[in-house]
């Protein structure tokens, strides 16, 4: 089985053709959230192509090999710059009338418009990379004091997420609300996709993994606060196992799916 992880038809059909050369590839499987030319990979390749979303692609390889191992209803979200998702039913990757299921970076939790919200969706613009620098600027800029400001030498174009969850592991008390803020977000999307989908195991990945020992209690303690114990006591918040490889791993599952 051939994976690739790819967000356009050219480098797909690079990749398949040098993953290819001198092998036998029986199925070939592509995570990307941008339309790809699934037919002209098909014949670079000479065997059936899949394609599945990024955020589908984590949840099937979890499903199958990482945190919700042995589990059959799945539910992943991840978050690098944007918010990836994806769910498994029954073992299978739930893909919706599109291909388009779990868009959870449009997941409606503020009843404020605003334009962001409008081009990335409310979810992804709050707890996606440049949401959470976002929130610790307009702090700034507002006349709170974080150490965070200094960690980027005084130049508040250059703060990074990562230096956000830094500085709220030191105790820096702007940094910290931030942090909280990103997990009420968190757990109000965790709260929405258990309320629709009901899975076992929900999958916590990118940012939310790397920073567990910061989100994941907040994150747990809001879904919590939202949902009956009927429902949140039979639901496990567990951190991804896979890291970056996680969509390439699962767009080959989906390949071995699709081939039987």
């Amino acid at each position: 089985m051939l994976s690739e992880q790819s967000h356009e038809t050219g480098g797909a059909l690079a990749a398949a053709r040098a993953a290819s050369a001198g092998t036998t590839v029986e199925g070939a499987g592509i995570a990307a959230d941008l339309a790809v030319d699934v037919d002209a990979v098909a014949a670079a390749v000479g065997c059936r192509t899949s394609q599945v979303t990024a955020g589908g692609g984590i949840a099937l390889a979890e499903q199958w090999c990482g945190a919700a191992k042995g589990a059959r209803h799945v539910v992943a979200l991840s978050l690098t710059d944007t918010v990836h998702a994806g769910i498994v039913v029954d073992g299978r990757l739930f893909a919706g009338a599109h291909g388009q299921a779990a868009a959870a970076a449009w997941l409606a939790l503020n009843p404020v418009e605003r334009e962001d919200y409008r081009r990335l969706g409310c979810l992804g613009a709050e707890v996606g990379g440049a949401g959470i620098v976002r929130r610790l600027v307009w702090r700034i800029k507002a006349g709170d004091h974080s150490r965070v400001l200094e960690m980027a030498g005084g130049n508040l174009a250059a703060i990074t997420a990562g230096q956000v969850f830094e500085a709220a592991r030191a105790g820096d008390g702007v940094a910290n609300s931030v942090v909280r803020d990103t997990a009420k977000y968190i757990g109000m999307a965790v709260a929405n996709l258990i309320a629709i989908v009901d899975p076992e195991v929900i999958v916590l990945g990118g940012a939310i993994a790397d920073a567990r020992d910061l989100l994941l209690e907040p994150t747990r303690a809001e879904l919590v606060r939202r949902m009956p114990p009927s429902i949140s006591q039979q639901v496990s918040l567990v951190p991804a196992a896979l890291g970056e490889a996680a969509a390439a791993i699962g767009a080959a599952r989906a390949a071995m799916l699709a081939a039987g």
